[in-house]
């Protein structure tokens, strides 16, 4: 048996406001939607709506935003929801409407790809353990294949490490590292410089790969070692934001970690985890090299685990035992 007061709201629907057969049948399963949520999927007519308050509105446009559902469809449910109450309120069947100046919880931007910590070490440690020096292979690729190993292990330790962009990290030289002092000088967007940290395990992966790359230049004959780019390419060249993609393709795929991984993936990660240890919002913008603080907080909604952290030491009720 339909509830009567459906009922009765479909025969308003049909008649005053001459709604076509596809809204009306739209606007009955949402609220039958409605009232398997809030009753229980076995619960029987008549319902009691007079019972329903404003947090059950709430809790049931939630449910659906869970569900993922299409902004269209989320905004429909609404709207039937809307009107059946504004009826009932109408017909003096209830006395308020709860879903009355609610809005349909907005889709925010898409949250950046975040690595955590364990796959960022399993990251990191991939290259040199997939080397695959052969017997048979010539001194001149064995020697590559071992640069190569080492030099990207290095770029991925450098853009987690410092958190800098794809192609800041391939247009760097020799001539803007500080390896005593532990600091890369770096041009970003608009041509501006900014000085990033180099964490310890960047700094060793860089003096590691630096040597290797002394080592590729003698023997392929490539002269004048402070002119070549920091990360080679085959050719001596410089190696394109496309080749440091791909790159990292592999060994995200040879993980098995999340496809969808980039090497901004990394920058995102590093703003993540250093949100997450506590450093302050305005040092991470200037680490990233942000115009705008608004730009960096996009991380702080990534750094939940931290919130919590601080709230269960902080708040007296938060604390446990």
């Amino acid at each position: 048996m339909e509830d009567p007061d459906i009922t009765a709201f479909v025969r308003y629907l049909e008649g005053e406001k001459d709604a076509s057969a596809h809204t009306v049948d739209n606007y009955r399963i949402d609220i039958r939607q409605f009232c398997e949520e809030q009753w229980g999927e076995g619960a029987t007519a008549p319902f009691a709506w007079k019972m329903v308050e404003r947090l059950d509105a709430r809790r049931f446009l939630i449910a659906f935003q869970k569900m993922d559902m299409a902004p269209a469809t989320t905004a429909r449910k609404l709207s039937a929801l809307r009107s059946f109450f504004h009826f009932m309120v109408r017909e003096k069947r209830v006395e308020k409407n709860p879903f009355k100046g609610l809005s349909a919880p907005r889709r925010g931007r898409a949250l950046p790809k975040v690595l955590s910590a364990e796959e960022a070490v399993q990251l990191l440690e991939a290259p040199e353990k997939m080397v695959g020096v052969l017997k048979n292979d010539s001194v001149i690729r064995r020697a590559w294949k071992q640069y190569a190993g080492v030099r990207d292990r290095a770029i991925l330790e450098l853009l987690y490490s410092t958190g800098m962009r794809v192609h800041e990290l391939v247009e760097l030289r020799e001539s803007q590292l500080d390896l005593l002092g532990g600091s890369a000088r770096v041009r970003g967007k608009g041509k501006k410089e900014r000085l990033c940290p180099l964490g310890s395990y960047a700094l060793e992966a860089l003096r590691v790969a630096m040597e290797a790359r002394g080592s590729v230049a003698v023997e392929q004959g490539w002269k004048v070692l402070e002119r070549l780019p920091l990360f080679l390419n085959r050719q001596g060249g410089a190696l394109s934001v496309r080749s440091v993609e791909r790159m990292m393709k592999k060994y995200v795929v040879a993980c098995g970690l999340n496809p969808e991984l980039t090497p901004h993936s990394l920058r995102h990660s590093f703003a993540t985890h250093m949100l997450n240890e506590g450093a302050e919002l305005r040092a991470v913008q200037e680490l990233l090299g942000h115009a705008s603080l608004s730009t960096t907080q996009i991380y702080t909604h990534i750094s939940i685990e931290r919130l919590k952290e601080v709230y269960e030491r902080a708040h007296p009720l938060g604390q446990n035992g």
